[in-house]
């Protein structure tokens, strides 16, 4: 584990999380009172703010309930994780320290201690290997699985910059944001997008996301400067000209990448969970939710196999509970990860060119008029305290938006949103296709008639 204030820890992919119902659904079943302490540290974004080429704002609400996605720095999350970790007394954390290699069978980490320079091996009752995008459990586990993999980068990059806190409305005042913090801000422009996320000192963590080839182009100062202002007219002068060209210059220039594997486990010896699995492009911002939601979900299915955690299994034996759950949790999960990552890849179309399209905002509004016809509406509040004990409910019933589905029902898995939207759309597809095929039909009966009434009516 790296040591929080290294530099290569620092230099790590920084684009603001954006945690919602999901995430916080997990830590709550987990210990109601993390969930707490994490809201607390959060800002509430209860929409979209789009900024067009000309500065204009429209505000894009992302439930008609009010509820929220919350702004969380990555930073300030993992120091977070790490101190509630410390606090439990059978937790260990060790820094500077990385898996060299796993033999799974004899249950053996081959460990180098980069501080001292030695090698250590620790022996383990089972692995869980969450350790990222490039994980190395997982490529161990590559070595005596026969996992199906696959790993692709999309030809866009991102750069993160800074948009400073704001002047004090008085003198002595405390800082004050720039944009208004309750947005998730997008500047979409088809093929490019930057986005903005509020922070708790007032400041805005900004990403800019674009094709590889763009990036390639903005070769100067000038050359940054002329191609920011011409695209992002109203978010220039809030970076500030000197801090946008020291931002680019400074942080990485970082790629974006998607994995999918299966299986996730081998035997009763270890599993991988998170990104570690199934890293996904960010445009859902259900990364961290997802990974959260895995622990969720694993947790359950050891319950449901009573699996005890304290039972000491013969050297050589196995044991057939754990590796039961273990099974059932990829066979069962390996859907919903497959459905999460394709959504977050297509959001990233809508992020950067549809919210700007009429036919985007009617289906959004439609979507809004059919879901506001359901007898109740179903929030998070109402789902989460029974995803303690269920993994998710039945198939959900009534007109649901897909992302009102994504970000605000726990309770719903990803496969069964994809699934549920597709009917959806069949059902305006065909309504569409039946209306205009009246209007044709009407139009026709409309034109026959006066021909009809001029034929007969002719001296």
């Amino acid at each position: 584990m790296r040591l929080p204030s290294s530099k290569a820890a620092a230099q790590q992919r920084s684009i603001n999380l954006a945690i919602s119902a999901r995430g916080l659904a997990a830590i709550q079943a987990i210990d109601p009172g993390a969930a707490d302490r994490f809201l607390s540290t959060v800002i509430p974004m209860h929409g979209r703010m789009i900024h067009d080429a000309k500065g204009r704002l429209e505000s894009q609400p992302y439930d008609r309930d009010g509820q929220c996605i919350n702004s969380i720095s990555r930073a300030y999350l993992n120091e977070d994780l790490l101190k509630e970790a410390l606090a439990v007394p059978n937790i260990r954390v060790f820094f500077e320290h990385k898996i060299t290699s796993i033999d799974f069978d004899r249950k053996k980490l081959s460990v180098r201690n980069t501080a001292a320079g030695e090698d250590v091996d620790v022996h383990f009752d089972f692995c869980v290997g969450a350790d990222g995008s490039y994980s190395v459990v997982r490529r161990q586990l590559m070595r005596v699985v026969r996992m199906d993999y696959q790993q692709w980068y999309i030809p866009h990059d991102y750069i993160e910059l800074k948009m400073p806190a704001g002047p004090p409305k008085q003198p002595g005042g405390d800082p004050t944001y720039l944009l208004d913090p309750n947005h998730l801000h997008i500047w979409p422009r088809h093929t490019f997008m930057l986005i903005a996320l509020p922070n708790k000192d007032k400041t805005f963590t900004c990403t800019l996301f674009a094709p590889t080839a763009d990036f390639d182009r903005l070769d100067s100062d000038e050359t940054i400067l002329k191609w920011f202002g011409a695209n992002f007219p109203d978010a220039l002068p809030l970076i500030g000209e000197q801090a946008l060209l020291e931002d680019f210059h400074r942080n990485p220039r970082s790629s974006l990448m998607s994995i999918k594997a299966k299986p996730y486990h081998y035997k009763d010896r270890a599993v991988i969970l998170g990104d570690s699995a199934h890293a996904m492009v960010p445009f859902y911002g259900q990364g961290l939710n997802c990974g959260l939601e895995d622990v969720r979900v694993l947790d359950i299915l050891l319950r449901e196999a009573r699996v005890d955690p304290t039972s000491q299994v013969p050297e050589g034996k196995e044991d057939s509970r754990l590796a039961a759950a273990l099974a059932k949790y990829s066979e069962s999960r390996h859907e919903d990860l497959v459905a999460i990552s394709d959504l977050a890849m297509n959001n990233y179309v809508e992020m950067r060119h549809s919210v700007t399209t009429l036919s985007y905002r009617f289906r959004k509004a439609l979507d809004n008029l059919l879901y506001s016809l359901n007898f109740r509406h179903v929030t998070a509040k109402d789902v989460v305290p029974a995803l303690s004990n269920k993994t998710f409910s039945d198939e959900p019933r009534g007109w649901l938006p897909l992302y009102t589905m994504v970000t605000f029902r726990p309770d719903i898995s990803y496969s069964t949103v994809v699934r549920k939207h597709k009917r959806q759309s069949e059902i305006l597809e065909r309504a569409a296709w039946y209306t205009g095929a009246a209007a044709v039909a009407g139009m026709a009966g409309i034109t026959c008639f006066t021909l009809w009434q001029r034929l007969y009516n002719r001296p």
